[in-house]
């Protein structure tokens, strides 16, 4: 099974993280994503530049509109996410619960699947 990992940082709190931090568990991180991947876990790991480098389009009266930015106040914003194969929820939550960034972030994990194949 695939599950996909998004990645959610509290907003106000991520910004205090200082520069040296971030380095550090982006080391750590390489680590992990790589011991994953090797391992046939990890088929998918990629970080997110902030809200504000966003785009959202909708569809209104037939015409699609650009707004810049994020669309509403946040108090968490998206991250990252991983896509990860496991044969279960236990197996997905026991390889996401050794990610480093969980020292600065909490990690929603879903089951996914190919909308071709279905459920």
């Amino acid at each position: 099974m695939k599950f996909l990992g998004q990645v959610w940082f509290d907003t106000e709190k991520s910004s205090k993280v200082t520069q040296e931090e971030w380095d550090a568990v982006t080391q750590e991180c390489i680590v992990s994503d790589d011991h994953w991947r090797d391992g046939g876990h990890m088929l998918s790991a990629l970080a997110l530049y902030e809200p504000e480098r966003a785009v959202t389009l909708r569809v209104r009266n037939g015409i699609v509109a650009a707004t810049d930015g994020p669309f509403a106040e946040i108090k968490e914003h998206l991250g990252g996410f991983v896509v990860i194969e496991a044969k279960d929820m236990d197996e997905a939550k026991a390889i996401i619960s050794t990610f480093p960034i969980l020292k600065y972030a909490s990690i929603e994990i879903r089951p996914a699947y190919s909308i071709k194949d279905g459920r």
